[in-house]
């Protein structure tokens, strides 16, 4: 059974959509007409301030959620070896060996540097677009000689108004050159990372207890993962039989972003 981390993604998203609303209420209260380098360096102050907060609770939140997420997936081992009967028996008993301890350091690192990546990106993108806005108001201002409300046109102040709001709604731009709201984006990297870490927990402690196969869950899926859902996977290249290699698996099609499905580890894959 997949473990369910929505109440933890969902507090984290929450706290990002928190700080997207104070950076952007902090870019509305500017007084765009008469916008000066020194408002804009104080707006900018303020935007950093918010930022570092976020960065340091988000950093918080990786430490306490990627540990919970690799000992679900040693407990999940331990339920399907029939070690124990539930759930609540395995995680008494789930210990971290040395593998999954040095895959809970790998995986905080790793996801702590994406949510800072995502802050990192958001304050380059405001402070660019900050710049640019002061820059344009005081050509604006200097062509017309008056430092005034009368000097922009009603378009013109929509117009960087929206530039604003963009440099931060669309913070995140992907590989593919999606882009992605910070929150959104935040949402699909903590729910992979955490699938994957328990996916990875789990065939760490599987391997450990001498158990080289695994079944990939099935909920009934829409997209391509549908064509894998109740296959057994080699947990290691040299295991016998002619089954797929887990680290092989086209991630497109499988334990893709956002993808759901788990590793249930069998000893003997006849039998499953």
């Amino acid at each position: 059974m997949a473990p369910n981390y929505e109440p933890q993604i969902a507090a984290l998203v929450k706290q990002y959509k928190k700080a997207v609303e104070q950076i952007l209420a902090e870019l509305d209260r500017l007084d765009i007409p008469t916008l000066s380098r020194a408002n804009s360096l104080a707006a900018l102050k303020s935007v950093a301030e918010i930022l570092s907060s976020l960065n340091d609770d988000s950093a918080k939140w990786v430490e306490e959620n990627i540990p919970l997420a690799v000992r679900n997936g040693i407990a999940e081992t331990i339920v399907a070896l029939g070690v124990a009967e539930t759930v609540d028996e395995a995680l008494k008993l789930a210990k971290f060996n040395r593998v999954n301890a040095e895959l809970v350091k790998a995986v905080v690192a790793d996801t702590q540097a994406d949510l800072l990546a995502v802050t990192q990106n958001v304050d380059k993108r405001v402070k660019a677009t900050v710049r640019q806005v002061t820059a344009e108001v005081m050509r604006d201002n200097l062509s017309k000689g008056i430092n005034g409300r009368k000097t922009m046109n009603r378009q013109t102040l929509e117009g960087l108004r929206k530039k604003l709001g963009d440099s931060v709604n669309t913070g995140i731009i992907d590989a593919s050159g999606r882009r992605w709201k910070p929150q959104v984006y935040v949402d699909m990297v903590t729910r992979t990372k955490m699938m994957k870490a328990t996916n990875d927990a789990t065939i760490n402690e599987a391997i450990g207890r001498d158990a080289y196969y695994g079944k990939i869950s099935s909920h009934s899926a829409k997209d391509l993962c549908r064509n894998w859902e109740g296959k057994i996977v080699k947990l290691t290249e040299d295991a016998p039989g002619d089954y797929p290699y887990y680290g092989n698996l086209p991630n497109r099609e499988i334990f893709h972003p956002n993808c759901k499905h788990v590793i249930s580890p069998v000893r003997v894959p006849e039998r499953s």
